[in-house]
């Protein structure tokens, strides 16, 4: 039977530290301020102290922007500036929490700049989300963390970019669906994980999905390239 030599104090240190220095990514779901779901952010805090996440990210739709947007409105809702005092108010709160993170950009963040190029104003004129919700945050179409690629998915589903551009992905975007894929090849393997969202389906900006499936409440984990779905306990 071989014997494995004990480390050194010096060798242990440098094992520890190379696992204490691994990516810990807490992924956040889709939240569509202020129609966030009560409790979303104390369960999120909850999940980064449990697994001691040193990377937060969101995959985006930070805000929802009801008013602003291209379809019906309730004319019972907020008006747009509200909704944007309301939603930025919201998002500060969880600014405090995680006061550095990543954060995916999404379709409806991106609404008051599409409506903007169909008026035709220049690019120039507009605000960044940053900027409009005065935060810290490191905004990005996509980001790429120890060879994962974390995305919003406005394009299409987890699963399918996965084997199309044979990369793990990380995404948003569809509230009512959640999942881990692996997919396997002779030489490599990798997965696709979809996350829920941290919408309040009550709200009246959600009322176009009330017949669709229930959305999934929950957010991810990926702790050395290894995908974690943990659902909130709903009352």
């Amino acid at each position: 039977m071989e014997v494995r030599p004990r480390l050194t104090p010096e060798e242990y240190n440098v094992i520890l530290e190379h696992r204490n220095n691994k990516s810990r990514v807490l992924v956040i779901g889709d939240l569509h301020s202020p129609f966030i779901k009560e409790g979303y952010l104390e369960f999120c805090q909850s999940i980064q102290q449990k697994y001691n996440c040193n990377e937060i990210l969101f995959t985006g739709d930070l805000v929802d922007n009801h008013a602003s947007g291209y379809h019906e409105t309730d004319p019972d809702g907020h008006s747009a500036g509200q909704e944007l005092e309301f939603a930025r108010d919201k998002i500060l709160e969880w600014e405090k929490v995680f006061p550095k993170a990543k954060v995916c950009i999404g379709n409806h963040d991106l609404l008051p700049a599409r409506k903007a190029f169909t008026a035709g104003l220049s690019n120039h004129w507009i605000k960044s989300i940053k900027e409009v919700l005065e935060v810290a945050w490191e905004f990005g179409e996509e980001f790429e963390i120890d060879g994962i690629l974390y995305i919003h998915g406005t394009a299409c589903k987890a699963h399918t970019r996965a084997q199309n551009e044979l990369v793990s992905i990380v995404q948003g975007h569809y509230h009512s669906e959640s999942y881990i894929r692996y997919f396997v090849g002779l030489e490599r393997k990798i997965f696709a994980m979809q996350i829920g969202c941290g919408v309040d389906r009550r709200a009246y900006a959600m009322a176009y999905g009330k017949h669709f499936r229930k959305q999934h409440i929950n957010c991810g984990v990926v702790i050395d390239g290894l995908p974690i779905l943990e659902y909130m306990i709903l009352t």
